[in-house]
């Protein structure tokens, strides 16, 4: 007699409920890596039911984790150590005097920030591509360096340096990030706090690295080193990012659940998330200025970012921590709200010396930050479907990232071009303080009319 056989999953709820998950603490008889076994079923079917690895620990989802950080530290911190490639291509014969040289940067983080909702749509619309996607995306990236070693103008810079290395970087991100999606279930909150803490890790050694490269060697020297580090450092661990569920359970995830648009609580979290980030990038760009102004040296200056760039680490790892010890989301985002604004009025306005400027690049670093593994954290308050975290992550990627892109034109307007010690941010950079500050302190007002909101009234608007 003929038989067929039926292939099954287990364990897979997760897909269904956040708050149906198993336990991934299961007992060894229970949960058996990468095999499988054969039950006869009813009617003589042979079934055959294929355990899942566990998520939210053992060690395949511990080295994906690893993988995803390095990943996520050298490749995107990159980027956001421009301002030293700034420093320097201003100072050359070649590019002196070149407006657009800050294109550059704004290219390569601008194509990662706005490009976030694009990727991620076309990520989860076809999961069983993502290993490919980041082969695609890995020596674009790469090669963008490469290629910008070779140019001589700053328009070649801004095409290579710029476009290229930031369509890289956005075509290989959302793979990994729905593969650390799917390995991590009850902890999700502390698995993205330590992909969003990997850029503050490197942001806080890879400036005077790279600074030291291109005083000695020059910038064509230092991005063909660069390139070489980056390609030795991660492709040995490309075999690592494998996501967790199997080609016939991914087709279920390649549906997103677009309710939580919907949904008033998604649009005051983005709106929050837009108007902090309209303020939030200032901090790190003219702090060093800010120091020079002041009397201290370079040194000084990257030493106090380094040390907000290690602050941020804590701060979006304690933060991403929290989010999954069920702290109330909106809770969260007005403490750190009130915190970066008192850092910013309070501290950095009134510092006339390091220490100060140490100390507010500390506060600043831990509860500023704190919005990126906190987006996380807003996608489960507005929606139960994990089908649609990744969709709401890179939607709010895209209203931070909006700041990011208009910090040039915003700072032009208003910085000041007469500078006085003993006045409030002295004098130069008091716009920019009262705007950042500003934006922190709206940030967190933002969100208190659903704090107000009866509960009652509230339920049927946020999860669901």
């Amino acid at each position: 007699m003929a038989t067929s056989t039926t292939t099954l999953y287990e364990p897979f709820v997760e897909l269904s409920h956040w708050n149906r998950h198993r336990d991934s603490n299961n007992d060894a008889n229970e949960i058996i890596p990468r095999r499988s076994r054969d039950i006869s079923g009813l009617g003589g079917e042979d079934v055959v039911i294929q355990q899942l690895l566990p998520a939210d620990g053992g060690p395949a989802a511990w080295r994906l984790l690893i993988a995803a950080f390095v990943f996520e530290a050298l490749l995107w911190g990159f980027p956001i150590s421009f301002g030293v490639f700034q420093d320097y291509y201003s100072k050359q014969p070649e590019f002196e005097g070149s407006s657009q040289i800050a294109l550059i940067g704004t290219m390569a983080q601008g194509l990662c920030y706005l490009g976030a909702p694009l990727s991620a749509l076309l990520t989860k619309r076809f999961p069983k591509y993502h290993r490919q996607q980041i082969w695609v995306g890995w020596p674009i990236c790469i090669g963008g360096l490469v290629a910008a070693s070779f140019t001589s103008s700053v328009g070649g810079l801004i095409a290579t340096q710029g476009v290229m290395y930031g369509l890289g970087f956005i075509i290989l991100t959302y793979p990994i990030i729905c593969m650390v999606d799917e390995w991590w279930i009850q902890r999700k909150g502390m698995a993205f706090g330590v992909i969003s803490c990997a850029s503050g890790a490197s942001g806080a050694v890879m400036p005077f690295i790279t600074s030291a490269l291109l005083e000695k060697y020059g910038y064509k020297t230092t991005l063909q080193a660069t390139a070489v580090a980056m390609a030795l450092l991660t492709g040995p661990l490309m075999p690592l990012l494998k996501g967790r569920l199997p080609p016939s359970e991914q087709g279920a995830i390649a549906r997103v659940n677009w309710s939580f648009l919907k949904k008033p609580l998604f649009y005051i979290y983005a709106v929050s998330t837009l108007v902090q980030g309209l303020g939030f990038f200032f901090p790190a760009i003219y702090l060093p200025t800010y120091a020079t102004a002041l009397g201290l040296s370079a040194t000084e200056g990257a030493l106090i970012l380094a040390i907000m760039s290690i602050s941020q680490t804590l701060g979006q790892f304690a933060v991403g921590f929290m989010t999954d010890k069920k702290f109330p989301v909106t809770g969260l985002v007005m403490g750190c709200s009130v915190m970066a604004t008192i850092a910013v009025l309070a501290i950095w306005g009134l510092a006339k010396s390091l220490h100060l400027l140490i100390l507010f690049s500390i506060v600043y670093g831990v509860f500023a930050s704190a919005f990126s593994p906190l987006r996380v954290g807003m996608g489960k308050a507005v929606s139960d479907d994990p089908s649609a975290v990744v969709a709401m992550y890179a939607i709010l990627v895209f209203c931070q990232g909006i700041g990011n892109v208009l910090v040039g034109p915003i700072s032009s307007a208003l910085l000041s071009q007469r500078s006085t010690l003993d006045a409030y941010a002295i004098s130069r950079f008091r716009n920019v303080v009262i705007f950042t500050g500003g934006s922190m302190f709206l940030s967190g007002i933002v969100v208190i009319p659903w704090m107000l909101w009866p509960r009652q009234k509230r339920a049927g608007f946020g999860r669901g």
